[in-house]
């Protein structure tokens, strides 16, 4: 199959709050597009982007699934991503290789938490969005709110380029605001066949309106625009997608579009918009690279006879080896070449490349710049490695990856389990950069650390059926963070013989509290004005904040704390590796008990939905359990409470709130601050202060 041209490529991810439709309207991109030749519902387990058994079961998307398929000229290369909070990463790393995304939205429950939450990741990495305002056949449906909640709750200005034509159970098509055409999607042959229509009588006022605003928003991009409008010249739709465009690559615009993804209505003209709005890798900034071992930065442009420079943005265990998907951002790489991982220094080989539809493969001899594939052949690669020319070495920016918050401790239950155990967990940790896994010195348990519950359930259910470890687990866990009360100095001084020859070093630390959500800060003196040689200052920073991660008096974690490093005396022939270590961290230590230890819990931002009648319940709930209610909102029949509540009080909660409301009341929630732990809970760690 021949390259596509690079200004018909669109990297496109598709991200929203669980439940607003990311799969379904997936489905039908890949069934419009005659990529499938029936389309996968998500509510009878066959869709084709959620190929898991877990998803399947569940009805949500886990993992981030990529796919390509071909629409009117342009190649598009699909990401549908999870929208449940604890499957975060998987919207972060494809944000990071993505060139532009669709971002949808319930008619009925607008923008959710985790709306906000996938917004704020692609704006974070300046991803070009276009909207769908799905679920426009439910009750209740009302897009004119949604517009306000995408402006007041996202602070984005979305630009509506359709309205509807019929309303809840009535919608039946859209009419353009461009063209000025109605288009309605025939039930006969499930949405294929749109037939063309004048804007109907009873809507030429909406229209006309609805369009005065499309041309005031266009006219912000291209000042002839406005000239012709006030001169009443005809704009040509042309011009306004034109301007439009320039807007949505900016990240200035969001333009808007309606429909009803399980209803067959309303997917061609988003594909359209696809293509029309967002940008090709040609029309994104160029990314920038470091020169390792410097702190030169240089772009790499899209362009396939530049040097190779690929990201590896995601690692999975397929059948027990690596496929590791790439965004390749400048060159080619061909099966069987040899690459360079900056990241970790070291040169491997690709075995074979592959177009991926989901989780079936296409194999291919070669890629190219502005490409998005897997490779096998990659063993040492992790999530966030840059992949080279040899020759022409860079680091490219890696991603931001949350800490998990959740623990959960696990035992195999036969000694053949016991012996996989450790690989399965290897594997599944190659793949989930928040999945962690370490080892209780006390009781000798594995102690899994995930983003919460449904993770960790999830990663327990994969051990049993991908890699046939049968385990036992007990209750999750919260994972706090310490912190120190007050800022204190310490000087410590560590003079040992060890076989024979002295090992020293000594340093003067300074220990404060920082704001809440500040982090680890590790302050140390300029190589200039070090006593110290700079691979003994390298070391020990490194030291340092190795000591922190290890914990303080109850061995979780130390957070928002700045450790500065005051002096750090260098005498030849004793100070040391080992001494120097030995010193930062017993003076860590020391300086902590000093200071006293303050113990952080995780609160979680709680939204909850639940008809009026049983509010009152809701909120004696959310009171036991030590939440502070931040408002109450209506929402047609509904309820939504916006709290505050400590993750630890938070498990099985979704049971006692079904009880509530008779099954009629749901919550999402995602990780908001740490705080300090009340008395009761600090009693069961051991503080003696």
């Amino acid at each position: 199959m021949d390259h596509p041209s690079l200004d018909s490529i669109r990297n496109i991810g598709i991200i929203s709050h669980i439940d607003a439709g990311k799969t379904t309207v997936s489905e039908r991109i890949l069934y419009y597009s005659g990529e499938t030749h029936k389309m996968g519902e998500v509510h009878d387990g066959q869709a084709v982007m959620d190929w898991m058994p877990q998803e399947q079961e569940r009805g949500i998307t886990i993992t981030a699934t990529t796919t390509t398929c071909h629409w009117r000229g342009y190649w598009i290369n699909l990401i549908d991503t999870p929208g449940h909070i604890d499957f975060t990463i998987e919207v972060e790393r494809s944000m990071r290789v993505l060139d532009g995304a669709v971002a949808i939205f319930s008619a009925v429950e607008g923008v959710e938490p985790q709306s906000e939450s996938v917004w704020r990741q692609a704006d974070r990495y300046a991803v070009p969005r276009v909207c769908f305002i799905n679920k426009m056949d439910r009750i209740g449906a009302d897009y004119r709110v949604v517009l306000d909640q995408i402006g007041k709750k996202l602070e984005a200005r979305p630009l509506l380029l359709q309205i509807p034509f019929g309303s809840e159970g009535g919608f039946s098509g859209v009419v353009n605001l461009l063209t000025g055409e109605l288009l309605l999607f025939s039930a006969a042959d499930q949405g294929v066949t749109m037939e063309i229509l004048p804007v109907p009588a009873e809507l030429q006022e909406e229209f006309r309106v609805s369009r005065e605003a499309v041309i005031e928003a266009a006219a912000d991009f291209d000042d002839s625009i406005l000239a012709d409008f006030l001169d009443g010249v005809a704009i040509e739709p042309a011009r306004l997608r034109q301007a439009i465009r320039k807007g949505t690559v900016a990240c200035k615009l969001f333009p808007v579009f309606l429909g009803s993804a399980l209803r067959n209505k309303g997917i061609q003209p988003l594909l359209d918009a696809v293509g029309e709005f967002l940008p090709s890798p040609l029309d994104v900034p160029p990314t920038t690279g470091i020169r390792p071992g410097t702190d030169d930065e240089e772009e790499v442009r899209c362009d396939a006879q530049a040097p190779f420079c690929a990201l590896a943005f995601k690692v999975f265990s397929d059948e027990g080896r690596k496929l590791t998907f790439l965004r390749i951002y400048s060159g080619r790489l061909r099966a069987g070449a040899s690459v360079f991982n900056v990241s970790r220094n070291s040169t491997e080989k690709v075995a074979r490349l592959f177009r991926m539809h989901s989780h079936k493969r296409e194999r291919i001899e070669e890629a190219s710049a502005g490409d998005i594939v897997a490779a096998t052949g990659l063993k040492d690669v992790l999530t966030g490695d840059t992949l080279c020319d040899s020759s022409h070495p860079l680091l490219l920016q890696g991603l931001s990856i949350p800490d998990p918050v959740v623990s959960l401790a696990v035992e195999p239950k036969g000694a053949e389990d016991r012996e996989k155990l450790p690989l399965a967990l290897e594997k599944l940790q190659w793949e989930d950069p928040t999945f962690r896994v370490r080892e209780d010195e006390e009781t000798g348990q594995t102690i899994l650390t995930g983003m919460g519950e449904l993770h960790l359930e999830i990663i327990s259910d994969r051990l049993a059926r991908d890699f046939g470890v049968t385990i036992k687990t007990g209750r999750p866990q919260v994972v706090y963070r310490e912190t120190p009360k007050r800022a204190v100095e310490h000087r410590e001084v560590f003079h040992r013989e060890i076989d024979g020859k002295v090992q020293g070093g000594e340093v003067l630390l300074r220990i404060s509290p920082l704001a809440r959500g500040a982090g680890l800060r590790v302050v140390l003196p300029s190589v200039e004005e070090s006593l110290l040689p700079p691979e003994l200052l390298e070391l020990l920073g490194a030291s340092l904040e190795q000591s922190c991660s290890a914990g303080g008096s109850s061995g979780f974690p130390l957070t928002d704390l700045a450790v500065q490093v005051v002096e750090a005396p260098f005498e030849a022939g004793v100070t040391t590796e080992i001494g120097l270590r030995a010193a930062a961290q017993r003076g860590l230590m020391m300086a902590l008990r000093d200071s006293g230890s303050a113990l952080l819990e995780p609160i979680m931002s709680l939204e909850l939905t639940a008809p009026a009648e049983y509010t009152g319940k809701v909120l004696g709930s959310l009171q036991k359990k030590r939440g502070r209610v931040e408002g109450v909102s209506s929402r047609g029949s509904l309820e939504v409470v916006k709290a505050s509540v400590p993750l630890a009080e938070m498990f099985g909660y979704m049971t006692e709130v079904r009880s509530a409301t008779k099954g009629r009341g749901s919550f999402t929630m995602e990780f908001s601050h740490f705080d300090l732990a009340p008395a009761e809970t600090v009693k069961r760690f051991v503080f003696q202060r």
